[in-house]
């Protein structure tokens, strides 16, 4: 598939930005259209009808990374700082430093007691010997750092669960989900939650939460044997669903996510996974050539589709020059692998790094 002929921003562009935000596609631009349309031509009916774009997704991000517990949420921000709010403000929660602001900032302003973990070449060490000596109750990090692109493996996380089963591992997949294939009942996880807008490409305000059963019954226990409300269009709700998804779900927004899971689906997550990766080995090992990734980097066991690289101002000027899109995180300048980037997109790249354009 000519991936240039639906994503017309590539066609201006070399799209290194994903990590930053995902990319729309015509079919999906229709039938937003065909959405706001029906809407235009039948008012409330339309929204009376439209119910079943939100159970559709529901089952679709269900089938899709097999969890029973699904719960739609705006972004990946609103989500977590519901999950904190139903939990007790006696537990403990482990951090990663230098994580994404919305993970670490909600715990910590929350008045949780907290522990951060550095993040270097010894990352998973530096986790086993915080859990052991700080001892928490919950591990609240990225799947995919967001500055570094720095990856926990899926081993890892059901490494530590298995050894800790009483703590709580929270992940925001943003980073993530898109990226390969995933399962969350055999992950470990007792939490993951995403925004869809980056490498879902599903456009804003959508997102998702998958719960484990163990976290399902510690939260929000002092408002479980509270009576619900009792109106008819509330009849079968849940108090966490009253918190997770309170007021309307906007058939737009979700319904561009159910959309695009379809998409992705189609092109196959497991196609996407190993164009994603065949790319980003082929991209690390010419930037450790270079002398723009040190050794350890490139032979860390889990990977990522985010790559961070220490570039000079002029050399960020040159790519903005050559319509690169990347971004500045950190000390670093980011660039985001996904499956419609090509060889001959990395090639354009590497002609900027070499001087060659």
């Amino acid at each position: 598939m000519n991936f240039q002929d639906i994503f017309p921003v590539l066609k201006e562009y070399t799209y290194f930005n994903t990590a930053y935000s995902g990319i729309l596609y015509q079919p999906l631009i229709a039938w937003r259209q065909q959405h706001d349309q029906q809407y235009l031509a039948g008012g409330s009916n339309f929204r009376l009808e439209s119910g079943t774009i939100i159970e559709k997704l529901r089952l679709k991000l269900s089938e899709i990374f097999q969890a029973k517990n699904v719960f739609l949420i705006p972004n990946f921000s609103f989500g977590f700082n519901t999950l904190l709010n139903g939990l007790a403000k006696n537990q403990r929660f482990l951090l990663l430093n230098e994580d994404y602001p919305s993970v670490a900032y909600p715990v910590k302003s929350s008045g949780f007691e907290f522990q951060e973990v550095s993040i270097d070449e010894n990352l998973e060490e530096n986790i086993l010997k915080a859990i052991e000596s700080f001892k928490p109750t919950a591990f609240a990090f990225s799947m995919v750092q967001y500055i570094s692109g720095y990856k926990l493996s899926e081993r890892f996380i059901k490494q530590i669960k298995q050894n800790y089963p009483q703590l709580m591992l929270i992940a925001d997949g943003t980073q993530f989900c898109g990226t390969k294939t995933f399962n969350f009942e055999e992950s470990g996880l007792d939490a993951m939650l995403s925004s869809g807008y980056k490498w879902l490409l599903s456009g804003f305000g959508n997102g998702f939460c998958m719960l484990s059963d163990q976290l399902i019954n510690v939260l929000y226990q002092e408002k479980s044997t509270e009576s619900l409300p009792t109106a008819p269009f509330l009849q079968g709700k849940s108090h966490l669903v009253m918190n997770f998804e309170p007021g309307h779900l906007d058939t737009l927004n979700f319904g561009s996510l159910d959309y695009s899971l379809n998409f992705l689906q189609s092109v196959g997550f497991e196609a996407i996974e190993k164009s994603n990766q065949l790319l980003c080995n082929q991209a690390r090992a010419e930037f450790y050539n270079r002398g723009l990734l040190p050794e350890w980097m490139i032979k860390r066991e889990s990977q990522s589709t985010i790559i961070s690289l220490p570039l000079k101002t002029e050399m960020v000027e040159n790519l903005a020059n050559a319509k690169i899109l990347c971004s500045a995180r950190g000390a670093g300048t980011r660039f985001s692998f996904h499956f419609y980037n090509t060889v001959d997109d990395l090639q354009q790249l590497l002609d900027v790094i070499d001087g060659k354009n």
